[in-house]
């Protein structure tokens, strides 16, 4: 995927500590996925919400320093690791408060390569990216469309819900065609969105 230099990724911003929007963007984005993943692995919400205070405190300390090798991974199979170590953690100690990860976690993760990957990680990370991409198709998109998208998604056929809609099946496939396109668009952006930046050589 090429560099956009008008718009910096998100993780470029997020290692300017003077850039708070960069960081509650980053915050906003990715706890979500954190609690969905954790209360996933039987955490209770409590539980779900210290992890993820843990994993954002590390990741605020680390990301600043952090140098990124892409040979290595990609971000989301570091923050997967940051989050297992973390839930590991909280397990290991249930009865005391929420404490900081160890800031070298990052670097530690460089070692591990696709090692620490989690098929129930990888399918949390695409439900919410999905969940992301709906969410600004549904602030786009005509109502109408939108009820015809969902329709859709939900498993009922093109004819089905032309007639529900009162409208044809040539229609209800050019919102499919044009909605899903809009979806994919929106998930390689956000994906974009969460590449490291680039190190200077030299």
């Amino acid at each position: 995927m090429g560099s956009d230099t008008t718009h910096p990724s998100l993780l470029a911003r997020v290692r300017d500590p003077a850039d708070a929007a960069a960081w509650r963007e980053f915050e906003g984005r990715y706890r979500d996925l954190i609690r969905n993943y954790c209360r996933g692995r039987g955490l209770q919400t409590a539980d779900a919400e210290d992890v993820s205070q843990a994993v954002m405190l590390a990741l605020a300390r680390a990301l600043q320093r952090f140098v990124f090798d892409p040979r290595r991974g990609r971000f989301r199979d570091y923050l997967g690791c940051v989050v297992q170590n973390a839930i590991r953690r909280h397990l290991s100690r249930p009865s005391q408060a929420p404490h900081l990860l160890d800031t070298s976690v990052l670097d530690v993760l460089v070692q591990t390569g696709n090692e620490a990957r989690d098929a129930s990680w990888e399918e949390e990370w695409r439900q919410h990216h999905f969940r992301l991409a709906m969410r600004s198709v549904r602030a786009e998109c005509q109502p109408e469309s939108l009820a015809i998208f969902q329709r859709l998604l939900a498993g009922e056929s093109v004819r089905s819900v032309a007639e529900a809609c009162g409208t044809t099946p040539e229609a209800v496939y050019k919102v499919k065609q044009r909605l899903r396109e809009r979806l994919r668009e929106r998930i390689e952006r956000q994906i974009q969105d969460e590449e490291f930046p680039a190190e200077a050589e030299g």
